[in-house]
C-alpha cells in the first residue's frame, strides 16, 4: 500500500478522517503532519484527539512547541516545530517518539534528522476556498499496516 488519499470540502471531514486514523494507533506511534499554514494541521489534531477520547480543548503549540493531552486512550504529544531555531537544537524529542503515547508533530520537515525512520505522513493541502487533499503515506511496516486497517474501516463517505 502507498498512499491513502481523500477530498474534504469542511472542517469536520478533516476531523472524521483524523478520528478513523485515532482508532488504530498505538503507544509510540509517530504521525507527521505537514501542510501551508491554514491548510488544517490543528483541525485534523483536533479529530485525532477525539478519536483517543481526549476531551479537552486542542490547539496549536506554536509556542510551546509540545503540548501534552494524556486524558485519553493513550497521552498524545502534540508538536510543532515551526519556531525550532536550530534543527539539532534537543528537546528530548527520542523520549516522546519512544515514549508511551503517539506523537503529532506538525512541520515534520524541519527535524527531519530527529524523526524516527517509521512514521506516517500526513500532507494536507489547500485546493481553493474550503477543498482540501489529505493524503496518508505509510513509512514502513507498522505504518502500511496502519494504513491497511484504516482504509479497511473507511466509512468517512457515507
Amino acid at each position: 500500500m502507498k498512499t491513502l488519499e481523500w477530498k474534504t470540502t469542511e472542517p469536520e471531514e478533516t476531523k472524521s478522517i483524523a478520528r478513523l486514523t485515532a482508532r488504530f494507533v498505538q503507544p509510540g506511534d509517530v504521525i507527521t503532519l505537514e501542510g501551508d499554514l491554514g491548510a488544517g494541521k490543528t483541525t485534523f489534531t483536533k479529530g485525532f484527539a477525539e478519536g483517543l477520547g481526549i476531551q479537552r480543548v486542542v490547539n496549536s503549540p506554536t509556542f510551546t512547541i509540545i503540548k501534552e493531552y494524556r486524558e485519553g486512550a493513550f497521552p498524545l504529544f502534540h508538536m510543532d516545530v515551526y519556531r525550532m531555531e536550530d534543527e539539532t537544537e534537543d528537546l528530548g524529542l527520542d523520549e516522546y517518539f519512544e515514549g508511551e503515547g503517539v506523537c503529532l508533530v506538525e512541520w515534520g520537515h524541519l527535524i527531519e534528522e530527529q524523526l524516527p525512520e517509521e512514521r506516517l505522513e500526513v500532507v494536507i493541502k489547500r485546493l481553493g476556498g474550503d477543498e482540501r487533499k489529505l493524503t496518508l503515506t505509510p513509512k514502513g511496516n507498522r505504518y502500511e499496516k496502519l494504513c491497511r486497517e484504516i482504509s479497511e474501516h473507511d466509512d468517512t463517505s457515507d
